[in-house]
């Protein structure tokens, strides 16, 4: 149904509950179960926008979301490869729209290799998904995103959306389809990511290092380890992270055997 790998593994991680639908000149995403969740609720058209494509993508938008009031904001993306964006700029951006770009990093497990700089003090390990399983690391984990959340986003909401994501991957996890991981400093989660794995392919989930923490190898040492495990125990036989082009890990990420395969874009109109 998706050609980009990107936009696949975004449909990969999506809850269980997820809508997909096909109509004549878009895919519809849904994910009920939270509404505040932008990629998780968008329209995914096969080509970028062109003219007029503006007001006729936002009156799609506006009926397939008119029973769920809670998605206020309006996400579109287009499924090419190339990084093309057609009127994105004169039919979007000028009406208040950000324009999004995501590269695709993929890697084989046999491509992945550790860093000569890794940081060997943390300990490495997987947390249990059971809804009553390593509590205290789960809150630490939590609190980890939403410090290192982009500042436009307000606390409260943004952990209100982080808890119901999680719940969401935690879900997916005790279906044995991947894990979450921790870089333990003390007890302390220093460092955090995920991995879900879906028909071979597992897509990194946030990747953080608190902030006190970074610049020590612990990323590095996270990513790699994460990636192992995951084909080891989940069969994943391809790895893909996407991350923004200005993002300052892409090249920690080449380093450890990433390849840019991928450049995705689409366009998001926030809420008021």
């Amino acid at each position: 149904m998706v050609h980009a790998l990107v936009w696949a593994t975004d449909i990969d991680v999506l809850p269980p509950d997820r809508i997909l639908e096909r109509r004549d000149d878009y895919l519809l995403i849904r994910s009920p179960s939270n509404p505040a969740h932008y990629s998780g609720n968008l329209l995914l058209f096969p080509e970028p926008p062109g003219e007029g494509d503006g007001a006729r993508w936002e009156k799609a938008f506006e009926t397939e979301f008119a029973d769920e009031p809670a998605v206020r904001h309006r996400m579109f993306a287009w499924d090419t490869r190339d990084g093309s964006l057609g009127r994105a700029q004169q039919e979007f951006v000028v009406r208040g729209y950000d324009l999004e770009q995501s590269v695709g990093l993929i890697a084989t497990p046999s491509q992945i290799r550790p860093h000569a700089r890794e940081n060997r003090d943390v300990e490495i390990r997987s947390l249990a998904p059971e809804p009553d399983a390593d509590g205290k690391l789960w809150d630490q984990v939590l609190e980890l995103q939403v410090a290192t959340r982009e500042e436009i986003f307000e606390e409260a909401s943004y952990r209100v959306y982080c808890r119901r994501r999680m719940g969401d991957r935690r879900v997916l996890f005790r279906s044995g389809r991947g894990a979450w991981y921790v870089a333990l400093d003390g007890g302390e989660v220093v460092g955090s990511c995920g991995v879900i794995v879906t028909a071979g392919r597992g897509r990194f989930q946030a990747v953080d290092t608190a902030e006190a923490h970074r610049r020590r190898g612990i990323s590095s040492r996270l990513v790699v380890e994460a990636a192992h495990h995951a084909a080891d125990r989940y069969g994943a036989e391809r790895l893909v992270i996407a991350a923004d082009p200005d993002y300052h890990a892409l090249g920690l990420y080449e380093s450890l055997g990433f390849e840019r395969r991928e450049l995705v874009s689409g366009v998001c109109r926030q809420p008021d």
